[in-house]
């Protein structure tokens, strides 16, 4: 099944169908089906045309998903960029923006640079 442009299992009860969009969490998606009415239990492929619709046009009304979010997201990322914000230089250099530790973790951000004698060489095969 599609649902604004995304393909959503048959085989999945309703609310962990909807975390398939972007944007759309396991606790949105209960209070979604919760405010559209339907049954938490019923599976993606036992729904109407009608259910389909009514989460279709909630999801439009009242949330931004997929594309649009991602833009605007992206939109804020460039916004930091511009102002010369701290988080967004951390953007630039693609390092962790969140104030996570970077001497030890974060190595594939970093290229995988390892610092110590004999972690990153091979091991040499045995004749």
């Amino acid at each position: 099944m599609r649902l604004l442009g995304v393909n959503i299992p048959d085989q999945k009860k309703v609310t962990t169908a909807l975390t398939y969009f972007y944007g759309i969490g396991q606790s949105l998606a209960e209070k979604i089906v919760a405010e559209t009415k339907i049954d938490v239990n019923k599976r993606t492929k036992d729904l109407s045309p009608e259910e389909i619709n009514k989460i279709k046009e909630f999801i439009e009304k009242h949330y931004k998903v997929e594309g649009e979010l991602r833009q605007i997201v992206r939109g804020n990322i460039e916004r930091m960029k511009n102002i010369g914000a701290y988080r967004g230089t951390r953007h630039m250099r693609k390092l962790p923006v969140r104030g996570q530790r970077t001497k030890t973790n974060s190595r594939t951000v970093r290229g995988n640079v390892r610092k110590t004698a004999g972690s990153g060489k091979r091991k040499v095969e045995l004749k």
